[in-house]
């Protein structure tokens, strides 16, 4: 098929990569314009520009559809169809409607769980027992457009945002293979169809915010630790003590109640807002990660600090 790719990350570039071995016409790659990134601020194309410059197919990084011309000039691709993959812009009304099969997006989640921009980091926070992949015909809404096909993957306790972000990128990439050659008639006695989501059962995601990678102790050892889990490897929950930031890369639930944010013992047990918390890898700022007993060697966290 003749397709356009829209998206940006590392997570849309996984299914640019598949589409371009399965042998699709990539007539144009629309991306999020670079930004400036690294200690020089240079500006750095996002993963999808850069791997597309690279292979000749035309990239094209608008500020946003509202810019003269660019509506028209998406139109001007005569594409079969779009994919969308955490893109970054809104699409207006005409872009959606202008290629033959409209545009199709893959969302990390099982729609309408966790609509918005931050499905998988929210689905390990909340405890959902599995998520996926869905792939949706795009409407003006806000992942509100009917469902082509979902396919699901189980969250385990040991899951990290970063091994679910991978795990996903490869599943949404087989599944939307899976629908476009449904749309092109390969898979003609297929059981897909566009079908309306469910009122029921539709959660947001919300953009996460750096606020929230600093720990708050306040909260349930069980939902604390779902957060390190979730936001392994970004942004990264932390905590503060003696001026300094140590980020907690993995944690284990722990006997022991206190005032939340006390550390109980000398393993770096930390009170909760009900159970408590035990770190088990950690990160000092400008150092290498390391397991927490080895960072107690030479940076004391004695019981009774109070962690901010």
């Amino acid at each position: 098929m003749r397709l356009i790719f829209m998206g940006t990350p590392d997570f849309a570039l996984t299914a640019l990569k598949a589409l371009a071995e399965e042998g699709h016409d990539l007539a144009g790659v629309y991306t999020q314009p670079p930004r400036r990134a690294g200690r020089g601020k240079a500006l750095r194309p996002s993963p999808v520009q850069a791997w597309a410059e690279a292979q000749g197919i035309p990239v094209h990084t608008p500020a946003s559809f509202s810019e003269p011309g660019t509506v028209a000039d998406f139109a001007a691709l005569g594409a079969d169809a779009a994919v969308v993959v955490a893109y970054g812009l809104i699409l207006p009304q005409a872009v959606l409607d202008a290629p033959v099969h409209g545009c199709l997006n893959i969302h990390a989640s099982l729609l309408p769980r966790w609509r918005g921009a931050a499905p998988i980091q929210r689905a390990i926070q909340a405890g959902d027992a599995e998520t996926g992949v869905t792939i949706m015909q795009m409407d003006p809404g806000l992942d509100t457009g009917p469902i082509l096909l979902q396919r699901r993957i189980p969250i385990a306790e040991t899951t990290t945002g970063g091994s679910l972000h991978d795990s996903l990128a490869v599943l949404g990439a087989e599944a939307i293979a899976e629908a476009l050659a449904w749309l092109d008639g390969a898979d003609s006695a297929g059981d897909l169809a566009p079908r309306l989501q469910p009122r029921a059962g539709d959660t947001y995601a919300s953009r996460i915010d750096k606020a929230e990678a600093r720990i708050d102790w306040s909260q349930p050892a069980s939902h604390i630790e779902r957060t390190v889990r979730a936001f392994d490897p970004v942004p990264g929950a932390f905590f503060e003590t003696g001026g300094r930031r140590i980020r907690v890369l993995s944690a284990d639930l722990a006997d022991g109640a206190g005032s939340p944010g006390t550390v109980l013992d000398d393993a770096l047990t930390v009170a909760c807002g009900a159970g408590a918390l035990r770190p088990l890898r950690v990160q000092r700022q400008g150092k290498a990660p390391m397991a927490a007993a080895d960072l107690l060697r030479g940076f004391a966290i004695p019981a009774g600090t109070i962690l901010s």
